[in-house]
């Protein structure tokens, strides 16, 4: 393959949205989305327009107010109660040391858009109740108290405070804020201790999520919480302790959600540094993806964590510079990673590794066998380069896997599970090539990428999502993180 055979034009801006006078209006119907106006975001997003350039902008300080709790507890916590401490301390805390922005999950630009609402049951080592996570201080900010009625264990609502990443990226924000959230599922379910039992949802409906969580729906978050920037949920994560004491899943949201709000952040003024077309198109879009036909519980998956993966290797996994992923991992290494993206969920996109070395060629997961089958000959990398927002290391990789699928045509609910998804899974990918040794750095931004279009097929129906370099020959990651997306 030494090129794309199909470059779709650029498109123009994405539509301009507006808040609706109330969220009724859009809860109701009685605002939906524009015809089109998600095919014309998604195309935007994936045009060669570039985004206008910005200044970097710096992290607003944690909303919530008060001291908030050690995430470990006050010690008075039951023996066997989850450790909240540990899979919140693996997977989104910052790692002691380090600048507050800078974790071991990926996310574009290193701007960490995603927030954590805990809802807490009986059984965890925090007090029942909903907080608000502050992975800078690894700490729990309380927002309210549960009923007797909740289910035992944790809910982990993720939502995306989105400002500073349009700021940074504009049009291209909103599919790398789904990627980010993504990825930090993957982080929580990866740090859960075999013993627990960790379910994960990616399709739960927005409003059920947000009234879950304690939160203003996004239409209506400025006139109940006027001053503060608003967040849209996007998924969550469940932990139990298997025990068979746990209500079900799908009613868990739905018992969060009959409780009044939570408490509210503290107003921030300024919080919105986006251009506020720009912000609002985004937030409106998100909100609209997130949005089940339906007001579902949502589809819940088991998460697992690949054998070779420890606490240790969670906690060493670091996006490498550039200059560290030149060698190709070998076939074996690079058909266990693949192996990992393509069964961490059951839904989501394909799965292809363009590979360098002396046989340059694109893999898939030989059918019903273990190793690679060759999809097509020739060295793909030049052209992943070109498509990466211009990144020139892409194509000295050792080998680059790619999450591909969601037409330019997908609806609402495949675009928003074939993001979130690839972010989940190339989290899982990440996590395993470190405990293998190798180095890896996720890539978020393709432009043009007709990844089915350059290799014959129809145009327009199979586009690259997201990828994971790899580079073997390091007996240990690198030590300082580095951002996973190009800026």
């Amino acid at each position: 393959m030494t090129g794309p055979t199909a470059t779709p034009p650029d498109a123009p801006h994405p539509a301009r949205a507006k808040r609706p006078a109330s969220g009724s209006d859009v809860a109701t119907g009685a605002r939906p989305a524009a015809p089109g106006f998600l095919r014309q975001a998604l195309a935007d997003a994936r045009s060669s327009r570039v985004p206008a350039l910005s200044p970097y902008v710096p992290e607003r300080p944690f909303p919530w107010n008060g001291q908030g709790l050690p995430v470990a507890g006050t010690g008075a916590a039951a023996e066997g109660s989850i450790d909240l401490d540990r899979v919140l301390r693996l997977s989104l805390a910052a790692p002691t040391g380090t600048p507050g922005r800078l974790r071991p999950v990926p996310s574009a630009g290193a701007l960490h858009p995603v927030r954590a609402h805990l809802l807490l049951g009986p059984g965890c080592s925090l007090p029942p109740g909903r907080y608000a996570y502050d992975p800078r201080t690894h700490r729990a900010h309380p927002r309210g108290p549960a009923s007797a009625d909740v289910p035992r264990g944790a809910l982990v609502v993720l939502t995306v405070a989105a400002s500073r990443t349009v700021a940074h990226y504009g049009h291209r924000a909103w599919p790398l804020l789904l990627l980010d959230t993504g990825h930090a599922a993957a982080a929580l379910a990866l740090a859960a201790s075999p013993a627990l039992d960790v379910r994960v949802c990616l399709d739960a409906d927005a409003a059920l999520l947000s009234a879950a969580a304690g939160l203003p729906g996004a239409p209506d978050w400025q006139d109940a919480w006027p001053g503060t920037e608003p967040e849209l949920p996007l998924a969550v994560v469940r932990v139990v302790h298997r025990d068979g004491r746990s209500a079900d899943r799908e009613g868990a949201l739905s018992a969060w959600a009959a409780l009044p709000h939570g408490a509210a952040p503290a107003p921030l003024p300024g919080a919105d540094t986006a251009p506020p077309h720009e912000l609002a198109a985004a937030r409106h879009l998100l909100d609209h993806i997130a949005r089940a036909p339906e007001p579902t519980g949502g589809t819940w998956h088991p998460a697992a964590r690949p054998k070779p993966v420890t606490d240790d290797v969670l906690e060493a996994r670091r996006s490498a510079p550039p200059g560290d992923l030149n060698h190709p991992p070998g076939n074996d290494l690079l058909a266990r990673i693949l192996a990992t993206a393509r069964t961490a969920h059951p839904a989501g996109p394909a799965w292809t590794a363009a590979a360098g070395g002396p046989a340059p060629a694109l893999y898939a997961s030989a059918p019903g066998r273990h190793g690679l089958g060759v999809r097509a000959s020739g060295d793909a990398r030049p052209t992943l380069a070109h498509w990466a927002a211009r990144q020139q290391w892409v194509g000295t990789a050792g080998a680059v896997l790619l999450a591909h699928g969601c037409p330019e045509d997908a609806p609402p609910a495949a675009v928003r599970s074939s993001h979130l998804i690839a972010g989940y899974a190339v989290g899982a990918a990440q996590a395993h090539a470190t405990a293998l040794g190798l180095r890896s750095r996720p890539i978020g931004s393709w432009q043009q990428a007709d990844l089915g279009a350059a290799l014959g097929d129809t145009p327009g129906r199979d586009w690259i999502v997201h990828g994971l370099a790899l580079g073997g020959g390091g007996s240990a990651p690198p030590s300082t993180p580095q951002p996973a997306s190009p800026p």
